[in-house]
């Protein structure tokens, strides 16, 4: 394995559940997240010098990350995804994790594409509002605000307050 290669995976290991939440929070259900997270992954492993080079990496792939899930978004709603089957609720613990996920993707539905970016990449790939302006190419009052309207929006959805009482 070269040094490049070892760079490469070093990086793509760390990386692996953040792009994955990140890719969930803007919208992909698991499935397509993990396919998001892996294809963004395959792009930077092939401009891998010039994400070695980028002030940040993490901004660097997660635009990718971005272009990658609008991508998929587009081609889904092309067509109709059907599910083969539902998992057993009554697994330990997974009847909590399947209303913890709905919940959450009902409550980032009701953000708007941009807030959800702004979202996932502040919290889930943890960037700094001034790489996310760079990754979004967008000034970084933008950021700012987006944050804050989504948070806000977030806040007073009735979903997650009733799921925060529930959990007290």
């Amino acid at each position: 394995m070269t040094r490049r290669d070892e760079d490469f995976a070093e990086f793509a290991s760390a990386r692996w559940m953040p792009l994955v939440r990140a890719a969930m929070a803007i919208g992909c259900r698991l499935p397509e997240a993990e396919d998001a997270a892996q294809t963004a992954l395959i792009k930077a492993y092939l401009a891998w010098p010039k994400v070695e080079r980028a002030d940040s990496r993490d901004a660097y792939v997660s635009r990718m990350l971005i272009n990658v899930c609008a991508d998929s978004y587009r081609k889904r709603s092309r067509r109709e995804v059907s599910v083969a089957s539902v998992p057993d609720a009554t697994d330990s613990g997974l009847e909590r994790d399947i209303e913890t996920s709905d919940v959450l993707r009902r409550a980032m539905g009701s953000l708007n594409q941009g807030q959800r970016e702004v979202l996932a990449l502040r919290f889930y790939i943890q960037l700094t509002e001034s790489e996310i302006a760079r990754t979004l190419n967008i000034p970084p009052g933008t950021v700012k605000s987006r944050l804050s309207r989504a948070l806000e929006r977030l806040s007073q959805h009735p979903d997650l307050a009733q799921y925060g009482e529930a959990n007290e």
